[in-house]
């Protein structure tokens, strides 16, 4: 397993859902990791990474901000690999531009600038999302198959109040604009809604997907989701690291699923628990279309089934103590 051995990397947003499975899976691969975190001391948010195995020879935090450029350098500095990780997610933001738009933007930007210029650097890896891809004005059927060269319009994000998904379409396009001006070779991972087994103790926005839907909500969404779990987007990472032919974008959906099929999925893995019935209208379903995965397929991934994923996020939750039985 130790195709790291003698390579240094940084990962941003280290103490994030995806971050944290990346900086595991990447110790465990012999890389030396050199991880972005606001707060070093902050024990409630490193603490999972500085216990993680490997971590104590070759994990060392670095104090870094989205927003100030150049707080990037030290980390870049020496790293053969960047992992952008680093965006905020969550759903209700006040004030978009400060709270999602600003930190995609600038963040993907500042961390950019700081790898341009590096004598060590072969590749960044950019964690986009579907939120880049979708959203927009074709028609989405059952035939409809959406792919790497799909691209959300950022006209329609605005239109149908989609911030973050504007945050990421905002901050992907400014990442390929950037890296072809300044000669980057930049890969992009862009995973639909990541469910999985949490590493750090803060729930975060996408399990609250899944604790929502257990924990007593009285209706179901009529609505899709794309859903992927969060162990093979951090080895997609990886993969488009490793993988000298690897380049563009690769989309990470394992099943595109109605919220009627997880609420079934639920509630075959968990009859005790208490899982939503019923949609929250009398519409007809919103149809379901497809996502291709043979790009990812073709860095050599393979898809963790929702079944599974989704089980694990559930128990991972009950360890947590944020699902009370």
């Amino acid at each position: 397993m130790s195709t790291g051995a003698g390579q240094v990397v940084c990962v941003t947003g280290a103490s994030g859902f995806i971050a944290s499975w990346l900086v595991k899976f990447l110790l465990q691969r012999g890389y030396t990791v050199k991880a972005t975190v606001r707060d070093p001391n902050n024990s409630s948010k490193v603490d999972h990474l500085l216990n993680l195995e490997g971590a104590k020879e070759r994990l060392h935090l670095v104090k870094a901000n989205l927003l100030e450029e150049g707080s990037f350098d030290a980390a870049v500095e020496g790293s053969h690999a960047v992992f952008h990780t680093a965006s905020p997610f969550f759903n209700n933001a006040k004030d978009p531009q400060t709270e999602l738009l600003d930190p995609a933007l600038k963040g993907t930007l500042n961390v950019l600038k700081s790898c341009v210029n590096s004598p060590t650097l072969k590749r960044v890896v950019l964690t986009s999302s579907i939120a880049a891809v979708s959203f927009n004005y074709r028609p989405k059927t059952p035939d409809v198959v959406v792919d790497e060269t799909w691209y959300s319009d950022p006209e329609y994000c605005k239109e149908n109040g989609l911030w973050y998904n504007l945050s990421k379409t905002l901050a992907e396009d400014a990442a390929w604009k950037f890296v072809k001006e300044n000669n980057i070779d930049l890969v992009t991972v862009n995973p639909a809604l990541v469910s999985g087994p949490l590493l750090q103790p803060e729930l975060n926005t996408s399990a609250s997907v899944v604790l929502n839907l257990v924990n007593g909500a009285q209706t179901f969404k009529n609505d899709i989701v794309g859903w992927v779990d969060v162990r093979d987007v951090a080895m997609a990472h990886i993969l488009a690291y490793e993988s000298a032919s690897a380049n563009g974008r690769y989309l990470l959906v394992d099943r595109v699923a109605h919220f009627s099929e997880v609420v079934k999925i639920l509630r075959d893995l968990y009859p005790t628990l208490q899982i939503p019935e019923k949609c929250e209208d009398d519409k007809p379903y919103v149809p379901i279309f497809q996502v291709s995965k043979e790009k990812a397929k073709s860095l050599g991934l393979e898809f963790t089934p929702l079944e599974v994923s989704l089980k694990d996020t559930v128990e991972s939750l009950k360890e947590k103590n944020f699902l009370k039985l």
